[in-house]
């Protein structure tokens, strides 16, 4: 016969629920197989433990096994007897006995085995639920282990994580978990991470993204500001840029660029999206020498600008 259950875990008959489930952990976890390969005895300490909570680690299992232990709640029986072939246990209404513990569907089996399902009996005969007492029961309700409710916490996940999906560790407890995050990721969303031999319950994590240095997000596309001087604006040139991607690209400022133009870079984004250049335009700061002045104005005239002309509170 197996150890008793509340010795394996080493807890008492009175342990809570979560006083049971604390116990089961910390030894499944202390004697796994992967934490010790090779090791019968730690394997079989293992299975032990696991046993043992089969049997307590459920409401249902736990009351029949404080009242019954391993042999469980008696069954409905065959002793020998009269009636029936076998006989009844509790025997039927008015018969002695104390009273029916028959189940009453094995019993409507066995009437229709040995006296012909009622066409014997002369119209439909008598229904096994009168006969035995207590009425037929439409269905057996088994007790049944509700699964747990799950962990929830809050994780904090990288910008570039939540781009292009990756893995983070975190810490649940005592346990260390590994989460794998999809690709495009979005705030706010949900994470089930399933649980295991040493941590039966589910981890049901609310992901929260970290804001990036410099890259924002709209959707599936990447935001990224891009700042430019007075000459690139005017004339154009080459500039180098990062992606989210973790590529670095060398794109071209077309002449005459304004501040706030913005460059499409295709499928640079989350997931097939796209990656914008969004150019601000720098201008020196403080005063500017008198030659530079000179050049400035002689500039505006050769340029004339109505900048504006089409603004609709100009």
């Amino acid at each position: 016969m197996p150890r008793d259950p509340y010795e394996v875990l080493g807890v008492s008959k009175s342990a809570s629920a979560d006083e049971i489930q604390k116990a089961y952990r910390k030894l499944s976890k202390k004697h796994h197989p992967d934490r010790n390969p090779g090791d019968k005895q730690a394997d079989a300490a293992y299975k032990e433990v696991q046993e043992a909570y089969e049997v307590i680690g459920d409401a249902t299992k736990k009351a029949n096994f404080d009242q019954f232990g391993f042999a469980g709640p008696p069954q409905a029986g065959f002793p020998g007897g009269g009636g029936f072939p076998g006989g009844f246990s509790g025997g039927f209404p008015g018969g002695g006995g104390g009273g029916p513990n028959i189940d009453p569907e094995m019993a409507e089996e066995l009437f229709k085995r040995f006296v012909g399902g009622g066409g014997g009996m002369g119209g439909e005969g008598p229904d096994l639920g009168d006969l035995f007492g207590g009425g037929r029961r439409k269905g057996r309700t088994r007790g049944r282990r509700q699964p747990a409710e799950p962990i929830e916490a809050e994780v904090s996940v990288p910008f570039e994580v939540a781009a292009n999906g990756g893995s983070i560790g975190i810490q649940i407890g005592d346990d260390e978990i590994n989460v794998k995050v999809p690709a495009g990721m979005e705030d706010g969303k949900k994470l089930r991470v399933k649980g295991d031999d040493s941590r039966p319950r589910d981890v049901l994590l609310k992901v929260k993204i970290a804001p990036h240095a410099y890259f924002r997000r709209e959707g599936n596309d990447i935001i990224l500001d891009v700042p430019i001087s007075l000459p690139e604006a005017v004339l154009g040139g080459k500039v180098e840029v990062p992606t989210v991607g973790g590529e670095r690209l060398e794109v071209k400022v077309r002449p005459g660029t304004s501040s706030g133009a913005r460059l499409r870079l295709r499928g640079k984004g989350i997931n097939g999206g796209d990656q914008y250049l969004v150019f601000k335009l720098l201008v020196p700061a403080g005063e500017v020498d008198e030659a530079s002045r000179k050049l400035i104005e002689e500039f505006a005239k050769l340029n004339p600008q109505t900048p504006r002309a089409n603004i609709a509170w100009a």
